[in-house]
């Protein structure tokens, strides 16, 4: 491609409501032009990338034996309906009516098609298992768009559903896919960490394991042990129990103590001179609009999706300070477990403590001694808080929890029955006797991988791609067009390039040298050649974008490097 006829323009600046890194870049690079709040346009630099990802996830579906296939965006609103989801996906789900009034809604996801789909298509054993994947534009009203394409309205997204007749059939398809997405995350050269997560709002009776690219721009906190190989997402992860001795002192019998406007742990613990491991932090909530609490110590954070899945509740949120007098009888900041008349959750750390200090439920006062079971039930205890940096590993001896920032790129659900049921997608089995049909669910945000590959692999000039998914493997830079001897050199290259099979971007322009060296630095396509001054000597100047360490070569050196460079990309590609 010669870059005079490329439709790209670069920006010197990024536009100030750019905030990450990976938005930045691209604007200025021209990989994307914005149309709308989280609507994209890709430009040719950036649809190649995007391309290059696709073939590779396609590449490795294809290897676990998934076939690919194309389903409709519109759906109709009434599959929604049937499998629950109309309402538990919330005002993000695109809703719209057509000329006859019926209602569609434009697919974040497709369980509902597939499902249906399959249920119409396959009524033996005799059919099973099967997959099948897609790869897809997908919407989601986002209430706040942000980061350029990680958190849009509009994304290019692989999802693969796994039909099989058994459990022991799931696992299977679940481990195949898995693999596959370890396979492309590693081929696009992600630094990832497959972890345990939550379902959400796509559900599911089995297991569930995110994909996540290590970037401290991602929205998600990943908690993984210092020497297994545990790892969670925050919405999941769990620490291992730790225990209490008991004292006298702490067999004592409740103490009202006078607290003066003292509403927060902080507070609390400046006013007694206590530790907020030693205080009982009293929230009060409304789940589906019916109050709440949920008990953690003071130095712990409640996990709102952990309570959200022990109640069942589709919302939950704090209530507001009307709500929490009436359910304690005190203003805020003096909630207390002691005497409340509402639904409790009590963390298993808190259920643990041998004594602690809690609000009284009145203005300015709190109680010392209390303690759990004795001074109020502990008839719901479990794990309802956020672990934390350093608590100790769940599932080894001697590991302690570190907390990273992600960006979820891929997820891998075991479904189960959940749509099947709700569908009526059946089966006949080997005796004839009717059965749901098991599920497994797997995505993969194709173009949010493009902005997590540039999260991680960038330098202050600009963006630095690896030659598997680059827009050209070669920039081939003419310092000026108007030297006949610089311009034959550089036509003799890039043909000699491009019939071996290699992806070239010929930088034609009638610019100065500094633009045309600072766009390539932008741009990050993995080897520069220059043809400069010492193109009269058959001589260029080679450079690969990860180090810029530049070297002098002559022309037939800088062919045979770029070739011996490339050969494991050429050999994929045969």
């Amino acid at each position: 491609m010669r870059q005079s006829s490329l439709f790209s323009s670069t920006l010197r600046e990024a536009p100030s409501d750019a905030e990450a890194v990976n938005h930045q870049l691209m604007l200025r690079a021209g990989f994307i032009r914005q149309l709308a709040a989280g609507i994209y346009t890709y430009m040719p630099l950036g649809r190649r990338v995007l391309r290059k990802l696709e073939q590779i996830v396609r590449e490795e579906m294809d290897r676990a034996g998934a076939q690919e296939m194309l389903m409709p965006a519109l759906q109709p609103a009434e599959l929604w309906k049937q499998s629950g989801r109309y309402t538990v996906y919330g005002p993000e789900l695109i809703r719209l009516k057509d000329r006859h009034d019926r209602e569609f809604a434009l697919g974040p996801t497709h369980e509902e098609v597939i499902t249906t789909l399959v249920k119409n298509e396959f009524s033996s054993y005799r059919r099973l298992p099967v997959a099948v994947y897609q790869i897809q534009t997908k919407f989601r009203d986002e209430p706040r768009p942000r980061f350029g394409l990680l958190r849009g309205r509009e994304f290019l997204m692989k999802d693969a559903y796994s039909f099989d007749a058994t459990w022991e059939g799931l696992d299977t398809s679940y481990r195949r896919m898995y693999d596959a997405y370890v396979r492309i995350m590693e081929r696009c050269g992600l630094n990832y960490r497959a972890v345990e997560a939550d379902a959400g709002a796509i559900g599911g009776e089995g297991g569930t394991h995110e994909f996540m690219a290590l970037a401290d721009i991602g929205e998600d906190t990943i908690a993984a042990c210092t020497c297994c190989g545990y790892a969670a997402n925050l919405e999941k992860a769990q620490s291992r129990a730790e225990s209490h001795t008991y004292t006298d002192a702490e067999r004592n019998r409740m103490e009202k103590i006078h607290t003066p406007h003292v509403r927060t742990i902080e507070q609390l613990k400046q006013y007694l001179h206590a530790e907020p491991r030693d205080m009982i932090k009293t929230l009060i909530y409304m789940a589906d609009g019916k109050p709440l609490a949920v008990l953690v110590r003071g130095d712990h954070e409640v996990n709102e999706t952990k309570v959200k899945n022990e109640v069942g509740a589709l919302e939950l949120e704090l209530a507001d300070a009307q709500t929490t007098t009436a359910a304690t009888g005190a203003p805020v900041g003096f909630a207390g477990p002691v005497g409340l008349q509402i639904p409790v959750l009590v963390d298993a750390a808190v259920a643990q403590m041998p004594c602690a200090i809690a609000g009284a439920n009145e203005a300015d006062y709190h109680w010392k001694h209390v303690v759990p079971g004795r001074d109020f039930p502990v008839e719901r205890a479990g794990d309802f808080r956020n672990v934390n940096e350093g608590d100790r590993c769940p599932q080894c001896e001697d590991g302690s929890l570190q907390l990273f920032k992600g960006i979820e790129v891929g997820h891998v659900f075991k479904l189960g029955t959940k749509y099947s049921e709700a569908l009526g997608a059946r089966y006949l089995d080997a005796n004839g006797k009717e059965q749901p049909i098991i599920m497994g669910c797997y995505g993969i945000g194709v173009s949010r991988m493009l902005s997590a590959i540039i999260e991680q692999n960038h330098d202050e000039r600009g963006m630095i791609w690896s030659p598997a998914i680059a827009p050209y493997h070669v920039h081939i830079i003419a310092v000026s067009i108007k030297d006949e001897v610089q311009m034959r050199l550089a036509e003799e290259l890039y043909a000699r390039l491009r019939e071996r099979g290699i992806e070239v971007l010929l930088d034609d322009r009638d610019e100065r040298a500094g633009v045309k060296f600072n766009d390539s630095e932008l741009i990050g396509i993995p080897i520069r050649v220059v043809v400069g001054k010492h193109a009269a000597n058959g001589n260029v100047e080679y450079a690969e974008r990860k180090d810029n360490e530049k070297q002098l070569l002559s022309k037939e050196e800088a062919f045979s490097r770029i070739m011996e460079t490339l050969e494991p990309i050429l050999a994929r590609s045969r």
